[in-house]
């Protein structure tokens, strides 16, 4: 017997012992030919990109909103949100830079439903590839209408698959404290959100945006798919997330305050992101106009470190159990947290631009 083969027949009694399956993907190159991105969709990728660094370098003053349902689950529900949304963002673009959230992963604190990328068929069925082919699809359509779009990047493969659709990104709170998502936002094309950890502390997300500033070297992917060493030069495009923690909500001006210091300390931009719902809003959607309007009151006063916001929105308020059979799942509403409906929203987001009419353009 052939030594190689009897190294194999070794490693094969010590590797992969749990693991029942594993599905090829295409290689991000093959993905992204086969649903390519059009000049008019990259154009409103770029445009957009370069809108939110001014932003967030201090220098445009209008007020970054990044609002829509909480995950992508019922695309035809989500086509009419995105017309809605359009509409709205183009109406009130001289004083809101309007983002659309376009989520497709969802971190879980133990099991559930993980998004549309890893369960693309909502039963269980983990069809990836469908679900990437999904994902990138979708994102074309949502940029087709003009609106910039943004998402949450949990699985550090899936920007090779759809970075170049992104306009702005997050980092989780449950990831900000991570190695891997710092580096991967090092190396991110667009802007990039950290959230404050589940349970309130600053120190994760503001180390994560230091960190994710400065050129990283990792381990990743190349566009054919192969393992590679990827350094990076960092993003300076980075913003804090207040997103409250088990403590309670930290979207008050003590906190907000407390975050700039923190920026500052560390030499880190200080442009900074409330998130009006989880924690900040007792995880009751109802409660983020609330939020909201406090937050623009910190505006209206002279808090020009609050460069955006976040609400979960969707056509309808509330949210609906999953799992449950399909057939039984309401149009419009979100199966993950809740949310506020189309007409709460677009009520927000006006009030939103009349504040900053007076605050920073009068």
């Amino acid at each position: 017997m052939q030594a190689s083969h009897l190294w194999c027949l070794l490693v094969d009694k010590v590797t992969n012992l749990r693991i029942t399956n594993s599905e090829p993907l295409p290689s991000p190159v093959e993905l992204c030919e086969e649903i390519s991105r059009s000049s008019e969709q990259n154009s409103v990728v770029r445009k957009s990109r370069e809108t939110l660094h001014s932003l967030i370098q201090g220098k445009d003053k209008r007020l970054l909103a990044v609002v829509g349902p909480c995950s992508i689950h019922e695309l035809a529900a989500c086509r009419e949100y995105a017309e809605r949304f359009a509409k709205l963002a183009d109406e009130l673009k001289e004083r809101l830079i309007l983002v659309m959230r376009v989520y497709f992963e969802k971190p879980r604190t133990t099991v559930g439903w993980k998004g549309l990328i890893m369960d693309p068929k909502l039963n269980g069925t983990c069809d990836i590839p469908e679900g990437l082919r999904i994902a990138r699809t979708f994102l074309g359509e949502v940029l087709d209408m003009g609106i910039p779009t943004a998402t949450e990047l949990l699985d550090p493969i899936t920007p090779q698959y759809i970075a170049d659709s992104l306009c702005w990104s997050a980092i989780g709170a449950r990831t900000s404290e991570s190695q891997t998502h710092r580096q991967m936002a090092s190396g991110l094309s667009m802007p990039v959100g950290f959230k404050n950890a589940t349970a309130g502390d600053l120190k994760a997300a503001v180390n994560g945006i230091v960190a994710a500033t400065m050129s990283q070297t990792f381990l990743g992917i190349t566009e054919d798919g192969r393992a590679s060493a990827v350094t990076t030069e960092g993003n300076p495009d980075c913003q804090l997330i207040l997103r409250g923690g088990t403590n309670g909500p930290n979207y008050q001006a003590e906190y907000v305050k407390a975050a700039e210091e923190a920026l500052r300390s560390a030499n880190a931009p200080v442009s900074i992101m409330v998130d009006c719902s989880h924690a900040n809003s007792g995880k009751d959607p109802a409660r983020q106009p609330a939020v909201l309007d406090d937050v623009l009151g910190q505006i209206q006063n002279g808090a020009d470190s609050i460069h955006a916001v976040m609400i979960e929105s969707h056509l309808k308020s509330g949210s609906q159990s999953f799992p449950r059979p399909l057939n039984d799942l309401e149009y419009g509403v979100s199966i993950t947290d809740g949310c506020i409906d189309w007409s709460s929203t677009e009520a927000c987001l006006r009030r939103s631009a009349d504040v900053m009419d007076k605050a920073r353009f009068s």
